[in-house]
């Protein structure tokens, strides 16, 4: 009689504390196995001419940050303003992704808001968004002079995020030999 309830009482407590482990786990840490492995291959129309392309290769020779967005997402709305200074005081350049979304709407957003990309790739389906791990947007990757994913972060950048992780990133790898 006692193991039948002690056996269900443990494995509450152990799902529990479990439980309470994983409440505690910052969400936009999530592990990127893409980290320190070449960027992943793509060629995407450019957003603001389908005649043009945006690929990796775009993302190679500087330390570039590579910004996933969409003209539906509120948390992008909210960084947008940040990575417009960051574009106007030319620390790195910007490239965008803008996933799953129209055209229309996307080009109208930076029209409205401004635009901090050297180029966007239009990523209407997201196919590119699940070769690079995106899980929601929007994410952020700086990428090294040969192409490879150095850091990724998730959800909106703040000031915050932008002065004590990012950019020292950025600085540490513009500072490497390559």
């Amino acid at each position: 009689m006692k193991a039948r309830f002690l056996v269900p009482l443990a494995l509450f407590i152990g799902l529990v504390i479990l439980f309470g482990a994983g409440l505690g786990l910052n969400p936009r840490e999530v592990p990127s196995p893409l980290i320190n492995k070449p960027a992943p291959e793509f060629s995407l129309p450019a957003l603001s001419d389908p005649e043009k392309s945006v690929s990796r290769q775009n993302l190679q020779g500087g330390v570039t940050l590579f910004n996933v967005w969409a003209s539906w997402c509120v948390a992008c709305r909210q960084e947008h303003p940040l990575l417009v200074e960051i574009a106007r005081k030319g620390v790195v350049p910007i490239y965008g992704l803008n996933y799953k979304d129209t055209r229309p709407a996307a080009q109208e957003w930076l029209a409205r808001l401004g635009n901090p990309y050297v180029d966007s790739a239009f990523d209407e389906k997201g196919r590119v968004g699940i070769d690079w791990g995106v899980y929601g947007v929007p994410e952020t990757f700086v990428v090294d002079r040969s192409g490879m994913i150095r850091y990724k972060h998730i959800g909106p950048i703040s000031p915050e995020d932008w002065e004590q992780k990012i950019l020292p990133k950025i600085r540490l790898i513009q500072e490497e030999k390559g």
